[in-house]
């Protein structure tokens, strides 16, 4: 007979292999698809379709809001149906709407497909992060949810040279390549979506990759969270919207996720706006570079976040070095220069999330957290559609990306100044070790 020890090793190991590596190249995939525009965009759809600064940020933004409206119903739908069929089709029906994408001849008609596939999309993420409750323990899910989030800066790096050589030099049957970079973004989603009906598994207790064992062990695990939730006392929706530290957290979230997405949808602008030399793709290779920056510095400084047991402060860190390097950007007249700010900025971007999560479970109470953080997680990503837009908007207002740029960096040193005076709760936790 093996020991309680070695089935608990194995099982954690079992399922960290079979299910990690695909939440990362689903949730990789897309965001891909999220950002396809941004490359689109710099590789000749704008000339094409006469798209303006503010045209551009109205159409990156308008995907949170569909995404926004449909965040919630998806989930219910997910347990519903289960995970291995709705994440198929979110998976499958978002790829089908990007590769739509590649045939607009309009403006109008690009708006209607960016706000579908926020619909398409909706639910995604926090469907992966309610599927990881199924499978992991509450000690394992930060470490998991972290290896699953470094997608989004990974698939930055790796898209910006890959979708800029699409756009400039990919011309198959006449077809001009910023078309083809919606089609060659939109069938892996399809392709995944698929082998997600044949992969997936729904709960534990239907894993024939794990042994009578281990799924007893694991389900037996998992059945002693859920007999401690049923005596958690859940607060009514009432009592949650009027809670001052749920909103406290919530606008926290809002003006990070503005400066978030206003730099991922604007990136290669800026980038562009250094050098009037860089091509296209060149402008995607340099791309690279900061996200590269900021993957390593969200793994550096969530773990030292953990080692040390402080949120508070790492949780600040971010968005002020975020506001530093954006100020840099505006203040450099040198191109080598303005990218290292550059890469400051992104470091203190994707730094800010793993700190700043477990700062919010230490300070929210269990009773609020059931609905409350539903509600920070999802009006905060309406701040997904305010700054693309407005970075557009203050782009043509003022005829250059200087405005867009001090915009995002005051968001930021908001999201600073709001976490530094959260009072209440516990701003440390001790790092405990197992003896």
């Amino acid at each position: 007979m093996r020991n309680n020890a070695s089935i608990e090793a194995s099982t954690i190991r079992k399922v960290t292999v079979r299910i990690i590596p695909y939440m990362f190249i689903a949730y990789l995939v897309a965001f891909l698809d999220r950002v396809s525009i941004t490359y689109a965009s710099i590789g000749g759809m704008d000339k094409a379709l006469n798209i303006t600064s503010t045209a551009f940020g109205l159409l990156s933004g308008i995907f949170f809001i569909g995404y926004f409206l449909c965040e919630i119903p998806s989930n219910i739908f997910l347990n519903r149906f289960g995970a291995r069929k709705w994440i198929a089709r979110i998976l499958i029906s978002w790829g089908i709407v990007t590769v739509a994408t590649s045939f607009v001849n309009s403006v109008t008609h690009l708006y209607i497909l960016r706000f579908l596939l926020g619909i398409a999309e909706a639910g995604f993420f926090p469907g992966m992060i309610l599927y990881i409750t199924f499978w992991f323990r509450p000690k394992e899910r930060a470490r998991n949810v972290a290896l699953f989030m470094t997608a989004p800066p990974i698939a930055n790096a790796l898209g910006a040279p890959l979708s800029t050589w699409v756009a400039q030099n990919v011309h198959w049957a006449g077809i001009p390549g910023w078309r083809w970079l919606f089609i060659l973004a939109g069938i892996p989603a399809v392709i995944i979506g698929l082998i997600t009906l044949f992969y997936l598994t729904d709960r534990p207790e239907n894993a024939k990759w794990l042994t009578k064992q281990e799924k007893d062990w694991l389900m037996n695990e998992l059945k002693k969270e859920q007999e401690e939730k049923v005596k958690l006392k859940r607060l009514p929706l009432k009592e949650v919207v009027k809670s001052g530290i749920v909103w406290k957290f919530t606008f926290i979230n809002l003006t990070y996720v503005v400066g978030l997405y206003g730099i991922s949808f604007w990136l290669p602008r800026i980038i562009q706006s250094f050098s009037k030399v860089l091509s296209t793709t060149q402008v995607g290779v340099v791309t690279m570079i900061p996200y590269i920056c900021g993957a390593v510095a969200m793994v550096i400084i969530g773990r030292n976040s953990d080692r040390t047991g402080e949120r508070k402060l790492h949780a600040a860190l971010g968005p002020f070095l975020g506001t530093v390097g954006l100020i840099g950007v505006l203040l450099s007249h040198s191109s080598i220069l303005s990218m290292i700010f550059i890469c400051v900025a992104t470091v203190g971007l994707y730094s800010f999330s793993g700190p700043y999560w477990a700062f919010t479970s230490s300070v929210v109470t269990a009773e609020l957290a059931v609905i409350g953080i539903g509600i920070i997680n999802s009006i905060g990503n309406l701040g997904g559609f305010v700054g693309p837009y407005a970075i557009g908007w203050l782009n043509d207002s003022t005829g250059g990306i200087s405005a867009g740029i001090a915009f995002l960096a005051l968001m930021l040193i908001l999201t600073s100044i709001q976490v530094l005076l959260i009072r209440g709760g516990k701003f440390q936790v001790k790092n405990t070790k197992s003896a």
